[in-house]
């Protein structure tokens, strides 16, 4: 049977790893259907959903070169996530028998897949698309529910990470 310790470990490797497939399966919608979500980014940068009465329009931008830069940023970061945390969970399963010094070293990809998604899903989305370009505001274009899951997911598998390995 296997330690606490153990499952533990087994239980970070699987936690980095489903982040890490989701994130790839991320890219490869964003890629395959480009034009989906980069309306999405469009639209939030545009604001032309929020509260017809709001007077922070002023923020809004209009450049469709902006908006592809946005998006592709966006898919980089993704990608570069999923690179990250899916490296940083196959180390972590090929040293989950390794003394702790090893196991815990073997975390840095991961904790650097996990940071990309707290910059993407929190920052990227939650702050600068949520709140500069209020994105709250708008019933049509409004993924502060799906980046609130991802960040939830993504913050406390860092957790689960820090915890102490023997």
């Amino acid at each position: 049977m296997y330690s606490t310790n153990h499952l533990l470990r087994i239980a970070k490797a699987v936690s980095v790893f489903a982040i890490g497939i989701m994130s790839l399966l991320i890219v490869i919608g964003n890629t395959t259907d480009y034009y989906t979500n980069y309306h999405f980014v469009e639209h939030v940068m545009k604001m032309d959903t929020i509260f017809p009465d709001s007077n922070i329009r002023y923020r809004s931008i209009e450049s469709p070169f902006l908006f592809h830069t946005g998006y592709l940023l966006i898919i980089l970061m993704e990608a570069l996530m999923a690179f990250c945390c899916l490296k940083g969970s196959w180390m972590l399963a090929k040293n989950l028998r390794s003394g702790g010094v090893i196991f815990n070293a073997a975390k840095n990809w991961s904790i650097a897949g996990l940071i990309i998604g707290i910059l993407l899903w929190f920052l990227g989305f939650e702050v600068v698309g949520g709140e500069w370009f209020a994105m709250w505001q708008s019933s049509t274009w409004n993924g502060l529910g799906s980046a609130e899951r991802i960040v939830s997911f993504t913050v406390l598998t860092l957790i689960l990470l820090h915890l102490k390995d023997e």
